[in-house]
C-alpha cells in the first residue's frame, strides 16, 4: 500500500505540537505575569484623593501618629477612615482658607461625608483584622510601607496571598515591639533571628495554626 501521507508531514506534526506547547506555556507566564503585574496589583500606584492629604507632609514632617486619623485600628478588623471632624480638629485654626480643603469645610458644614478613594482594597472572601495584626506586633509599615515618605497613597505590597502567607508561615521575621508598630523607618534594636522568636512566644502566637484556610476566609 502506497503512503498517504508525505514524510514531510511528520517534520510539520512535530513543528505544530512544538508551537502548541510554547504558546501554552507563554500564555500561562503572560498570565503569571499579568496576575503579579501593577495592572492587576495596583503596586506602586499612587491614587490622587479628592482631598489632597499628604502624609508624608503630616506623618513625616509633623509627626502625626497614625491613631489620630485611624482611631479604630487598635480594637476593630478596620482601620477606619476619619471622619471630616477629625480633620477640622486642626484645620478649624490652621489653614482656614486653603483652596485644597474646600470640600473639607462643606463636607463639615453640610455633614456630608467625604468620599475618600480606597487603596488598599481586600477581595471580599479575606478576611483581615487590623487590631489582631497590631496586637501581634505586625508593623504598620510592613504592610504600608513608608507612609511618611509619601505625598500620594501608593500600595507597596500586593496583598496577594502569597504575599502574607510568606508572614503567617515565619512572623518571627516580620514581628517587632508593641511600642514600635506604629513606628516609621523602624529597625530591631538586636538580631531579629534572636527578638522574633521571642516576640512569637511572648505573643501567644500559634504558627502552626496560621496558615489554616478558615483564618483568612471565614
Amino acid at each position: 500500500m502506497s503512503q498517504i501521507f508525505h514524510p514531510r508531514m511528520n517534520i510539520i506534526v512535530k513543528g505544530t505540537l512544538l508551537g502548541v506547547i510554547l504558546l501554552l506555556a507563554a500564555l500561562a507566564w503572560f498570565g503569571y505575569y499579568t496576575v503579579r503585574s501593577p495592572f492587576m496589583t495596583e503596586v506602586g500606584v499612587a491614587k490622587a484623593q479628592a482631598v489632597p492629604y499628604s502624609h508624608a507632609q503630616h506623618v513625616g514632617g509633623l509627626g502625626l501618629d497614625c491613631r489620630y486619623c485611624h482611631t479604630s485600628v487598635e480594637e476593630s478588623n478596620t482601620a477606619n477612615i476619619p471622619p471630616t471632624e477629625t480633620c477640622m480638629g486642626c484645620h478649624a485654626q490652621v489653614a482656614t482658607a486653603s483652596p485644597n480643603l474646600e470640600l473639607v469645610r462643606a463636607s463639615a458644614e453640610s455633614g456630608q461625608p467625604l468620599a475618600w478613594i480606597r487603596v488598599h482594597d481586600l477581595a471580599d472572601f479575606v478576611y483581615f483584622n487590623h487590631a489582631i495584626h497590631v496586637k501581634q506586633g505586625v508593623g504598620c509599615e510592613t504592610c504600608h510601607g513608608r507612609i511618611d515618605q509619601m505625598p500620594v497613597v501608593a500600595k507597596v505590597e500586593s496583598l496577594q496571598m502569597d504575599w502574607c502567607l510568606d508572614c503567617h508561615r515565619a512572623p518571627e521575621k516580620y514581628l517587632r515591639p508593641r511600642d514600635a508598630v506604629f513606628s516609621m523607618g523602624y529597625t530591631p534594636t538586636e538580631d531579629q533571628s534572636i527578638l522574633g522568636p521571642q516576640l512569637v512566644q511572648a505573643y501567644g502566637v500559634h504558627v502552626n495554626q496560621l496558615t489554616d484556610c478558615s483564618i483568612c476566609h471565614r
